[in-house]
């Protein structure tokens, strides 16, 4: 499909670093990490070449750390049917709303099992569910990634992994993933720019679906509904 729109924000790369990372992920309040069908609509395409990713920078894909460390920021595989995104609260909020209230995005069985161990513990690992469930990593990986799809889930933290004797790290990381409930509902510890929140909508879910779309619509101009539908779920 092509799709033919003005950005309403100029689209130049701009993120040098995790501080302009953020304030970007701030000022669009949703955004994908990677290409997408909405062209210019990602961290990828915010960030210049020499900045993404290479043997001199990890860039982004390093930089997120920061982000999530924020405290102000959602990150996960909740966009394009699991692909990863940031959102504010405010926003990530009104997707919570939406998406729990569709019957596809209820939990299954083996789901629910790993939503139980994470309300035990407080936090899961990819490595926990395999043994929790007895599955391999792709399989593991892949059922987070849906509850992620149902706002069940988050990531809550990523630790760098360093390996050898120098400790070098080349970007291996290590997620653990979070109810957003517990992690982001009634803020009561300061960060930078802490706004106290909560996830309750008082919206309805056809209205926090309303505001999504408008919210995409600001910064990319008129994306047609289908398209929006699919990102969005």
């Amino acid at each position: 499909m092509s799709i033919n729109f003005s950005l309403g924000k100029a689209l130049t790369p701009e993120v040098k670093s995790p501080e302009t990372m953020l304030e970007l992920i701030r000022t669009y309040r949703l955004i994908p990490f990677f290409q997408n069908a909405i062209p210019g609509y990602s961290i990828e395409e915010h960030t210049a070449p020499e900045y993404w990713f290479t043997e001199e920078s990890l860039g982004p894909w390093d930089w997120k750390i920061e982000c999530i460390r924020s405290g102000e920021i959602a990150y996960g595989k909740f966009l394009w049917g699991g692909k990863a995104a940031f959102a504010t609260v405010d926003v990530y909020r009104e997707i919570m709303n939406w998406r729990r209230s569709l019957p596809k995005y209820t939990p299954k069985e083996d789901q629910q099992q790993v939503l139980d161990l994470i309300r035990e513990q407080g936090s899961v690992s990819v490595a926990e569910v395999r043994k929790l469930l007895g599955i391999k990593k792709g399989a593991a990986d892949a059922l987070l990634a849906k509850l992620q799809m149902q706002t069940r889930v988050v990531t809550g933290d990523i630790i760098r992994v360093y390996h050898g004797p120098d400790l070098h790290y080349s970007g291996w990381q290590r997620s653990s993933f979070c109810s957003p409930d517990e992690l982001f509902d009634d803020l009561d510890f300061p960060f930078p720019s802490f706004k106290p929140t909560t996830l309750r909508s008082d919206r309805t879910p056809e209205q926090s679906l309303a505001f999504l779309k408008k919210t995409v619509r600001d910064i990319c101009g008129d994306v047609p509904d289908q398209v929006l539908l699919k990102m969005l779920g």
